[in-house]
């Protein structure tokens, strides 16, 4: 859904220049940031990196205690699970 910006919304987002405007919703109280679509892209992918690298960290924890399971094992567990019945290269 996308909604449109009040006179008065599109005004102070206007006024703010290049920073994000902060609103609240009189009913819930929440708090919401509007920003630029480009912005919210950008941290949107930032924060995907994050993750990743969180996962990856947590993996490399995971695998230095002993945890996890050999690689080629894991191959071949996906492969079933895929439904492949060959190595594909």
């Amino acid at each position: 859904m996308i909604a449109k910006l009040t006179k008065e919304l599109a005004a102070a987002l206007n006024a703010t220049g290049e920073c994000e405007l902060e609103v609240v919703d009189p009913e819930t109280q929440r708090t919401y940031f509007l920003v630029d679509g480009e912005t919210h892209r950008r941290a949107m992918e930032a924060l995907r990196q994050q993750r990743d690298r969180d996962a990856i960290a947590e993996g490399l924890v995971q695998m230095e205690r002993g945890e996890g399971k050999p690689l080629n094992q894991a191959f071949v567990d996906m492969r079933s699970r895929l439904t492949f019945s060959k190595k594909t290269q």
